[in-house]
């Protein structure tokens, strides 16, 4: 039978695992929704208010089930919307399949209403895209599809992983074809760390004494959680984290020794300086997890297990993380080794002027009480985020998720809707006030298809990151980023009488209204605290060597060794 290319786009989805497609819907786009219509209950077709939360969701949906996320948008503005969202996947590494629509191909280069042919001076779509992509093509003729589409899904899924792009012309969408089932999208393997230097790097793990291994979200993305504590037992050793993968190793394991670089904890530099090996895990070390440790490598092997080389120096195991571990493992004596003493994760000194009932860090143990065993924690990027990564467990056997690929604000609210659509648990999303009046109306989203979403917001009516920077590295005398005041609880509980709210003042109450709604069948629920502008996050930029204020440091701060992170 001849069907539309949509209708075949939409059953080799549904045939290769796809039951969510997030988006925005558009003239260019509307062939592949009347499909997903078709196509219900197979997938679900979830429309988002902006298509950077389309895109977020999509990525949230793939890190929380770890399969691939697709994201539908139009043609335009609606596609140039879709590419913050897609750099975060690119550089954090998450498989995502964005369908673009585009104007009719008999309008390319004649002046036709966003058109992005690259005709006649337009804009060329497959140049905007490609940058943040592992794979980019316009369907030019139906009859490519069936060839193109599994092509973009492996290149999704193959290690290094990232966001795969197909450009979509609307009278390509609506074309009859006669298209037999697609072969299933094998994903390449990672390439093969040589066989020397894998032999190098057993040897030293055998014969070190005090091992540190940090471990990154590609531990998440292999699945290889298992492997990793297995390797860590082995080796005795101790086991860092990197910002944005708390969850890859249990948080109350007395080998864990906290968060690596910026926002992390200083025990991991007292293990690093003992080491005599680092081995890192599903990372390659960036800035934000590196921050003021490389003077703490001192003599240290490095040794990367990880599909892209370090971005130090060091022996690079390149491939699959849990293949990789597996063949270390095989090498390795059997048995468990108990690691060395360490002080463990304590956290750093925070300090605030003039502080309310309810601070920040007060806030995040309540967050920690409160939080379900399965559920999800989604991070945005500023003060609250850094104290979240710095001072919250990880859930035993749900994601800690941060977009530190970008940094972008506002990521964690559709990734946490997309997550909690996915999997039906529990998710918080932790963001401040600055991401919620970026992309805070996906709340509408999560009422609409009752994702089981938590927002907690943090007001301080203020980008606080950027006050503390302005005060500490410009003096006290001005600031383009303190707000009015805005009462967003009021706000949110006017807009949407049916979203349970609470604007709790200690937290006790914070405690007693997150528990309230952890029931994943109750539904979005939105918590709004007032916190301090002025508290400083344990972030080591704002910092000095002895973890202080340097506002309330008695020494002279120019003494300190600065360390760069935006």
């Amino acid at each position: 039978m001849r069907h539309r290319l949509v209708d075949h786009l939409v059953r080799e989805l549904a045939r290769s695992g796809v039951d969510h497609v997030f988006g925005v819907g558009g003239a260019n786009i509307e062939d592949l929704y009347d499909a997903l219509h078709t196509a219900r209950p197979a997938i679900r077709a979830v429309v988002a208010k902006h298509e950077f939360a389309a895109a977020t969701m999509a990525d949230g949906y793939a890190r929380a089930t770890g399969r691939l996320g697709v994201v539908a948008a139009t043609s335009g503005g609606g596609a140039m919307n879709l590419l913050p969202g897609l750099a975060e996947a690119y550089a954090s590494r998450v498989p995502v399949l964005a369908l673009v629509g585009q104007p009719p191909r008999a309008q390319h280069g004649r002046g036709a209403f966003q058109d992005s042919s690259g005709r006649a001076g337009s804009l060329d779509a497959r140049q905007l895209f490609a940058p943040v992509s592992r794979f980019c093509a316009r369907v030019d003729d139906a009859d490519e599809l069936p060839d193109l589409l599994p092509r973009a899904i492996a290149a999704a899924l193959t290690p290094p992983r990232g966001p795969a792009v197909l450009l979509l012309p609307k009278d390509v969408q609506q074309t009859l074809i006669r298209a037999a089932p697609s072969p299933a999208a094998v994903p390449l393997p990672a390439p093969a760390a040589d066989r020397a230097v894998r032999d190098r790097a057993v040897r030293a793990l055998r014969g070190a004494r005090r091992i540190l291994v940090i471990a990154g979200e590609g531990v998440a993305a292999a699945h290889a959680r298992a492997e990793l504590a297995e390797l860590a037992g082995r080796l005795g050793a101790w086991v860092a984290v990197t910002p944005d993968a708390k969850d890859v190793f249990d948080n109350s394991d007395a080998r864990f020794a906290g968060v690596a670089g910026v926002m992390g904890h200083r025990n991991v530099a007292d293990c690093l300086r003992e080491a005599e090996v680092c081995l890192l895990v599903g990372t390659r070390w960036p800035v934000m997890a590196r921050g003021g440790l490389d003077a703490a490598l001192g003599c240290a092997l490095v040794v990367c297990v990880d599909p892209e080389p370090p971005y130090v120096s060091g022996l690079a195991l390149r491939g699959d993380p849990r293949t990789v571990l597996r063949d270390v493992i095989n090498r390795l004596p059997a048995g468990s080794r108990a690691c060395p003493p360490h002080d463990g994760p304590v956290p750093l000194p925070i300090t605030a002027r003039d502080a309310g009932p309810l601070s920040t860090v007060g806030a995040v143990t309540a967050v920690a009480a409160a939080l379900p065993e399965h559920g999800h924690v989604f991070v945005d990027a500023g003060n609250a985020g850094a104290a979240a990564i710095h001072l919250l467990p990880a859930p035993r056997r749900g994601r800690f998720v941060v977009a530190v690929g970008m940094g972008g604000m506002g990521y964690a609210f559709g990734a946490g809707i997309g997550a909690a659509l996915a999997t039906g648990q529990r998710t918080y999303v932790l963001a401040g006030d600055g991401a919620f009046f970026m992309h805070g109306m996906e709340v509408h989203t999560a009422i609409e298809y009752g994702a089981p979403v938590t927002f907690v917001i943090f007001n301080n009516n203020a980008h606080g990151m950027c006050v503390t920077r302005e005060r500490l590295f410009y003096g006290d005398t001005y600031s383009f980023n303190l707000f009015r005041p805005t009462d967003i609880g009021a706000g949110v509980a006017a807009a949407f009488p049916s979203l349970p709210v609470a604007r709790p003042g200690d937290p006790a109450a914070l405690r007693a209204a997150l528990r309230a709604n952890n029931d994943p069948e109750r539904g979005p629920a939105f918590v709004a605290l007032d916190v301090d502008p002025h508290e400083v996050p344990p972030f080591q930029p704002f910092l000095t060597a002895d973890g202080q204020h340097p506002a309330d440091a008695e020494e002279n701060t120019d003494e300190y060794e600065r360390v760069h992170a935006g």
